[in-house]
């Protein structure tokens, strides 16, 4: 597998954070993915995979001002980079490309 690739999950959480827009930071998109694609996750396995996507360079991090409801803490906040987005654009192609080739399940006939 090359840099390129993308997991299931790592998209997932590569389109909240797209959709999340200034609020991506690892809570909101552990509740997002739960609202969004109803998948139950730990806080840890968000981090672990913005952690990963940040080192494969799809997304960049920076921290928000420290609130007094989080105790003083800052927010990491999550963007998409240039490469992230090619890396979206890529596997949605390779999907779509596939799920064309097998006419009973054409996306233009579900």
């Amino acid at each position: 597998m090359g840099k390129e690739y993308i997991g299931e999950f790592e998209e997932l959480v590569l389109l909240l954070i797209v959709m999340l827009k200034d609020d991506a930071y690892g809570l909101a998109i552990r509740k997002a993915l739960k609202t969004q694609a109803n998948r139950t996750v730990t806080i840890g396995a968000v981090h672990g995979t913005v952690n990963r996507l940040e080192s494969k360079g799809f997304i960049r991090s920076s921290l928000g001002g420290a609130t007094e409801l989080r105790g003083g803490r800052r927010k990491r906040l999550f963007t998409i980079t240039a490469a992230g987005k090619r890396a979206l654009q890529k596997s949605r192609d390779v999907k779509v490309n596939l799920w064309n080739q097998i006419p009973e399940l054409a996306i233009n006939k579900l």
